[in-house]
């Protein structure tokens, strides 16, 4: 069973690394953990679904769906969170969450509780290699989290964006005395961590569950992730990612199945007590 519980451990990492790598996306850019995180990806999924809902093809709708989640992370970073910034570190956190809150009860008053999945744009399927089974979704999972996690490498490595993102993330008074507007690359940033956690989200949907209180689920194991992996590293949101979901799948099969559900506070406590920064980390001052 090892191989397979793998396997599947590496298709669900990869969900849980997207959720991570969007959070370090913002992260990298501002210094500021999201904790309301999980509900912009919840937002994100049911944002494809009610695109869907209208007739539009995947392609279509889910591209919308981001494009949605990047102008409300923009506009919660630009008019809710800029203006507290400078505040005690408890008001990002509490504000946060605070919309985080709100994004889930508009989801609730729309759809209440019902359980929901967004249609495959890919016929469902597996095959096997040896006695290891693989789907589908496993494939397109694995494959849509390395396809980002390379061009966000290059985005932040090759390019003059990166090269900005690198010197406001040292000094933010610094990067605004060259010339950097730092507030609209806040904004900018904002909205990319939560399109690309609407990414996540989508994805998720479409091989679990997706109801309005997805967004928990999702936030603690992206801050999981991103925890074991270290604050602020990009590879390491995806070895984090893929280290939890294997840990969920083999300690859940071979010592109780409650771990499934607890592994990823276990890792978030064991890591924060014995190596801070994570496996990949650097030493940095944390907002959160």
């Amino acid at each position: 069973m090892l191989p397979q519980l793998l396997v599947s451990g590496v298709a669900n990492g990869m969900l849980y690394a997207l959720i991570a790598l969007s959070m370090t996306l913002v992260y990298r850019a501002t210094t500021v953990l999201n904790f309301g995180h999980g509900d912009m990806a919840m937002a994100g999924a049911y944002a494809g679904l009610v695109f869907l809902g209208f007739g539009l093809p995947f392609v279509v709708a889910v591209p919308l769906a981001l494009l949605l989640l990047f102008v409300l992370g923009f506009l919660v970073q630009r008019f809710l969170l800029r203006r507290i910034m400078q505040g005690p570190h408890l008001a990002l956190a509490t504000m946060a969450l605070a919309v985080g809150y709100a994004l889930r009860g508009v989801a609730r008053l729309r759809w209440g509780n019902q359980v929901l999945n967004l249609p495959r744009p890919y016929p469902a399927g597996a095959f096997s290699i040896g006695s290891v089974v693989i789907t589908t979704d496993a494939v397109v999972m694995c494959g849509s989290v390395l396809v980002l996690l390379g061009v966000l490498l290059l985005l932040f490595r090759a390019s003059p964006l990166g090269r900005t993102i690198r010197a406001v993330f040292q000094t933010e008074r610094g990067a605004a005395l060259v010339g950097i507007n730092v507030p609209l690359l806040h904004g900018m940033m904002w909205g990319a961590g939560a399109a690309l956690g609407a990414a996540g989200g989508i994805l998720l949907a479409m091989v679990v569950p997706l109801t309005p209180d997805m967004g928990e689920w999702v936030l603690v194991r992206g801050f999981a992730a991103m925890t074991l992996g270290g604050f602020g590293s990009l590879p390491g949101a995806v070895v984090g990612g893929v280290l939890l979901g294997v840990a969920e799948e083999v300690l859940g099969f071979y010592l109780n199945t409650v771990f499934i559900n607890i592994t990823a506070y276990v890792v978030t406590i064991l890591v924060l007590m014995v190596r801070p920064r994570g496996l990949f980390g650097r030493r940095a001052l944390i907002r959160v």
